[in-house]
């Protein structure tokens, strides 16, 4: 039997980087995907299960072609029951949802399909053992979806399953503006469909290490790490940190898409020194034992310098309003502005760049909600977090 692949969702990160990645490797005799999106199932169906991906890398865009993904709606009970057969028959899975909230949710349930499959591995030691890799943005994926899971499935999963999170650094997107789609030349996912994926070339992907005995990835261009959580925190209160801060520095701009900020030197150094003086200070700080070059001075200001550079890469043509949507998400006290700004407040430092980000976010969190009493909001959001670091923190906000 050869290799399996099943992905959940068909979304930037599925169709951007799973399956390509899946496809390309030549180690699957099979790729499966599930979608519940009817118009998408069709359509993918009727190209005979190819499709077409949008590749921005430093100086133009590129497309690439996955053939052969047999798609599943699992709304559907004739296309459940094959669903549910491919996982049963699966090396490797990948959940790529919109949120880990979403595995128990729907009339299918992700956690309960994947429960069914997986199940029928310990009735029958002749099926293979899997990995599933978690791709929600979520330091806790892999747990929360085994935890929803095994709420479903008999005891003793663990014995032919091992569940992965994952750090993606890779900028995504689904262009859905037919107009957008037209003038920037990408191609559909298939033709006929207004919908196109463009990701950044990037594909340095993280994952928790495999242990599970003589178990052999099909997905090898991944990297294992030992111990993810350092890197995990890296992408939140690194990356996404100071991506959200540029983005509203660029809002406050008034500027329409991210490479814009790229072209305001100003702009670009008070990013550059909020990654490095702040958010770096408090990661290297927090994790210098880590024994990785990522924590090292000279390895953050690399890693620094060449997320910034992505972050405005003019073929993402990634627009501030995506960037910034959900300040009360990205003002919570362990979300990316402000967790960062507690790690440099730990290592000693006072993060005024990060506090203007942060005061940014709140303006516009203000005018959403059609608000004044901006510190009233910032306590309702810090509900029951520690008084003293709120006030600190509070302090350099609304300054």
């Amino acid at each position: 039997m050869g290799r399996t692949f099943v992905g959940f969702g068909f979304g930037a990160i599925q169709g951007g980087l799973f399956l390509p990645e899946a496809y390309g490797s030549g180690n699957f005799s099979r790729l499966v995907v599930s979608e519940i999106d009817p118009e998408i199932v069709a359509a993918l169906r009727s190209a005979n299960g190819c499709y077409s991906c949008n590749v921005a890398g430093a100086t133009a865009v590129e497309r690439i072609h996955v053939e052969g993904v047999e798609i599943f709606n699992p709304l559907v009970e004739e296309d459940q029951v094959a669903l549910v057969q491919a996982i049963t028959e699966a090396t490797e899975l990948a959940t790529a949802l919109p949120s880990f909230t979403l595995y128990n949710a729907g009339e299918a349930p992700v956690a309960q399909l994947l429960a069914r499959g997986l199940a029928e591995k310990l009735k029958d030691d002749s099926l293979p053992d899997c990995v599933v890799y978690a791709a929600e943005n979520d330091t806790r994926a892999a747990l929360r979806l085994k935890e929803a899971i095994q709420s479903h499935a008999p005891a003793g999963l663990e014995t032919c399953v091992q569940f992965l999170d994952t750090v993606i650094g890779k900028m995504s997107s689904v262009v859905t503006d037919p107009d957008r789609i037209t003038d920037e030349k990408l191609t559909s996912i298939v033709p006929g469909l207004d919908r196109a994926f463009l990701v950044e070339a990037f594909n340095h992907i993280l994952i928790d290490q495999v242990t599970r005995p003589n178990f052999e990835r099909g997905l090898r261009a991944f990297i294992e790490k030992p111990d993810l959580a350092p890197f995990a925190a890296a992408k939140i209160y690194g990356h996404n940190a100071i991506h959200a801060l540029l983005g509203y520095l660029a809002h406050e701009q008034r500027l329409e898409y991210m490479h814009e900020a790229g072209e305001r030197g100003e702009m670009m150094e008070f990013a550059k020194q909020a990654f490095l003086a702040e958010s770096g200070v408090g990661l290297r700080g927090k994790y210098v034992e880590t024994n990785d070059d990522l924590f090292t001075e000279e390895g953050f200001k690399g890693y620094a310098e060449d997320l910034l550079e992505r972050m405005v890469n003019p073929f993402l043509r990634d627009p501030v309003e995506r960037v910034t949507r959900d300040p009360a998400r990205k003002l919570g006290w362990n979300d990316r502005l402000i967790g960062s700004m507690l790690l440099a407040r730990e290592a000693g430092f006072v993060p005024t760049h990060l506090a203007r980000g942060a005061s940014i976010a709140l303006d516009l969190l203000c005018q959403e909600k059609g608000r004044a009493d901006s510190s009233a909001l910032l306590d309702e959001i810090w509900k029951d977090k520690d008084k003293d670091q709120a006030s600190e923190l509070k302090g350099l906000i609304l300054k």
